[in-house]
C-alpha cells in the first residue's frame, strides 16, 4: 500500500475509534442508561462530536489528504483513489460546518430525544414542539453551511448526509408515479378476499419471541459473537466497530410478527455492517456503507423478500411453533405466508405492510421538504400529518403518539433520512431479481433454511465494495439496469394478487 495512503488511513482509524465511543454512548442512551444521566450524556455526546469534527477538519488531516491525492500509487489503484475521493468529499462538507454548531446539535439531540420519549408516552406534541423547532432551526443552519447544491434546494443539502447525490426533485419524480401505482394496487386487492390474520393473533411471551429472533438471526448469518440483540423504544442497528454490531427490537405479546420482522429488518442492517471490511479499513470509505438507501435495501430484503416469502415459512413454522410451545398448532406455512402479506392501511410505519409502507415514507418526505421550503412550521405538522394519512391511507389518526410522534428521527435531527427507506425498497427489489437470476432454485434453498445464496451475493456485490461508488452507480453495475420502481411493483403485484385471489 502507498505510504501516503497508509498514514491517511491510520489517522482516520483513530478518529473513527473516537466516533465509535460516541455511538456506544448513543446506543446506551437508547437501551440501558438511567433517566437521570440524560444531562450528563448530552455533554458527553457534545464533547465527542466536537472532538471528532475537529479531527476530521484539522490541518493535519488536510495535509494527509493532499498527500494521498498527489501520490501516483493511489492514482493507479482504483480502490484507493475512490477512497481518497470520498475522503475529500467528506472533508469539504465537514469543513463548512463550524465546530460549535456540531457540538450544539449533539447536545440538543440528547435533550430532544429524552423529551420525545416523554411526549410520545403522553401523546402530547406540544410538549415536544419547542425541542423540534430548535432542532429544525439547527438543521437549517447546518444545511445553509453546506450550501444549496447546484440546481437544487436547501433540503438537498441534508439529503446528501444520508444518500450522497440524492435530490428532492428526483425523489419526487420517483415517488409520485409509485404512489399512484401503489394506490391502484390497493384498490385492486380491496376487491379480493383478505387473508385471515388468526396465526398472528396468538399471544406469545416476550421471552419466547426473543429466543426465536436470535434463532432466525443465526440462521440468516448474523454473528452473535460479534453482535447482540436488545430492546428499545424504537428499533435500530448500530455498527460500532469491527466485531461490534448492536441490534435492538421491541416486543408485544399479541402480535409476534412485529418483533420477528423488526428483528429481521435490523438483522439485515447488521449483516451489512458485519460484511463491510472494517477489520482492514475501519474509518476509511472502503470500510463504510455507501448510503442509507443501500443500507435500507439490505434490511428490507431480509425482512420482506426473504422473511415474508412462502419458502421462509415452510422452513420457519415448525421452529416457531417449538419456540412458542405449540401456539401455532393447526396453522400451515401457507396460513402464515398469507397472514404476513396483507395490504391494508395502518397507523404505524414500522408495522406497516409492504404495500402501504411507502405511503408512510412519502408523507414524511413531503412534510420535511415543506419545512425547509418555508411552506409550513413545526406547529403545522400534526394537522398536516393527519390530513395526509386520510388522503394516502384513508385512516383517521387518533392521537399524536400514533401520529407525528411515532418516529424517533426528528428528535435526533435526522431530517433527510426518511426518503432512504423507499429508495431501499426499490434497490432491494432490483437486487433480489438479480439474486433469483443467479440462483433459480432460491425458493427451494430457503425452504430448507439455507440462506447463504442471498448473503454471499450481497457480500460480494455490495458489502465488500465499501463506499467506492454512489448507490445509483453500484445499482447499474450489479443489476444491469438503472434504479426503477418496476421490480418492486412486479414483486408486490405478483404476491398480493396471489394472496388476495385476484
Amino acid at each position: 500500500m502507498s505510504s501516503a495512503y497508509a498514514e491517511l488511513a491510520a489517522y482516520a482509524r483513530k478518529t473513527a475509534t473516537f466516533e465509535s465511543l460516541a455511538r456506544l454512548g448513543g446506543w446506551d442512551q437508547e437501551t440501558y442508561m438511567p433517566a437521570k444521566a440524560a444531562e450528563a450524556r448530552g455533554e458527553q455526546m457534545s464533547a465527542m462530536a466536537e472532538l471528532t469534527h475537529q479531527r476530521w477538519t484539522s490541518e493535519e488531516f488536510a495535509r494527509l489528504l493532499e498527500a494521498g491525492e498527489a501520490d501516483p500509487q493511489v492514482a493507479g489503484d482504483a480502490r484507493l483513489s475512490a477512497s481518497v475521493r470520498m475522503f475529500r468529499r467528506d472533508f469539504d462538507r465537514r469543513s463548512r460546518v463550524p465546530a460549535d454548531l456540531v457540538a450544539e446539535i449533539a447536545r440538543h439531540q440528547s435533550a430532544s430525544q429524552q423529551v420525545w420519549k416523554k411526549a410520545r408516552e403522553a401523546s402530547d406534541f406540544e410538549m415536544f414542539r419547542p425541542y423540534l423547532e430548535k432542532m429544525i432551526a439547527l438543521m437549517r443552519r447546518k444545511a445553509e453551511c453546506y450550501g444549496i447544491p447546484e440546481g437544487g434546494e436547501l433540503y438537498d443539502a441534508l439529503l446528501e448526509d444520508y444518500e450522497p447525490g440524492a435530490r428532492a426533485s428526483r425523489i419526487e419524480a420517483i415517488f409520485t408515479p409509485l404512489r399512484e401505482r401503489l394506490a391502484g394496487l390497493l384498490r385492486e386487492i380491496a376487491r379480493g378476499t383478505a387473508p385471515s390474520e388468526a396465526p398472528l393473533e396468538v399471544r406469545v411471551p416476550e421471552q419466547a419471541q426473543h429466543a426465536l429472533g436470535l434463532f432466525v438471526l443465526r440462521a440468516i448469518g448474523f454473528d452473535l459473537e460479534a453482535g447482540r440483540l436488545d430492546t428499545t423504544t424504537h428499533p435500530f442497528c448500530e455498527g460500532l466497530a469491527p466485531g461490534d454490531t448492536r441490534l435492538t427490537t421491541r416486543y408485544r405479546e399479541q402480535r409476534f410478527s412485529d418483533a420477528l420482522y423488526g428483528t429481521m429488518h435490523e438483522g439485515g442492517h447488521g449483516l451489512y455492517e458485519q460484511g463491510l471490511p472494517k477489520d482492514r479499513h475501519f474509518g476509511e470509505p472502503l470500510g463504510e456503507a455507501i448510503g442509507l438507501g443501500m443500507h435500507e435495501s439490505q434490511s428490507r430484503m431480509w425482512e420482506n423478500f426473504v422473511g415474508r416469502s412462502r419458502a421462509f415459512w415452510e422452513w420457519l413454522l415448525p421452529h416457531a411453533n417449538r419456540h412458542f410451545d405449540g401456539a401455532l398448532d393447526g396453522f400451515t406455512p401457507l396460513d402464515l405466508y398469507r397472514a404476513t402479506n396483507t395490504g391494508k392501511a395502518s397507523l404505524i410505519r414500522v408495522e406497516a405492510d409492504e404495500a402501504t409502507y411507502n405511503m408512510h415514507v412519502m408523507l414524511r418526505f413531503e412534510i420535511e421538504r415543506a419545512l425547509f421550503r418555508g411552506e409550513i412550521e413545526a406547529a403545522d405538522i400534526p394537522g398536516l400529518w393527519n390530513e395526509k394519512m386520510r388522503e394516502y391511507l384513508g385512516i383517521e389518526v387518533p392521537d399524536d403518539a400514533r401520529g407525528c410522534l411515532q418516529d424517533v428521527h426528528w428528535s435526533f435531527g435526522l431530517l433527510g433520512y426518511f426518503p432512504t427507506y423507499t429508495l431501499g425498497n426499490l434497490h432491494a427489489a432490483q437486487q433480489f431479481e438479480a439474486i433469483r437470476r443467479a440462483h433459480p432454485d432460491l425458493d427451494d434453498q430457503m425452504a430448507r433454511g439455507e440462506f447463504g445464496a442471498v448473503l454471499s451475493w450481497t457480500r460480494e456485490h455490495i458489502h465488500a465494495k465499501g463506499r467506492q461508488f454512489l448507490s445509483d452507480e453500484l445499482c447499474e453495475q450489479i443489476t444491469g439496469e438503472p434504479l426503477s420502481a418496476d421490480p418492486l411493483m412486479r414483486h408486490l403485484e405478483g404476491k398480493l394478487r396471489e394472496v388476495y385471489g385476484i
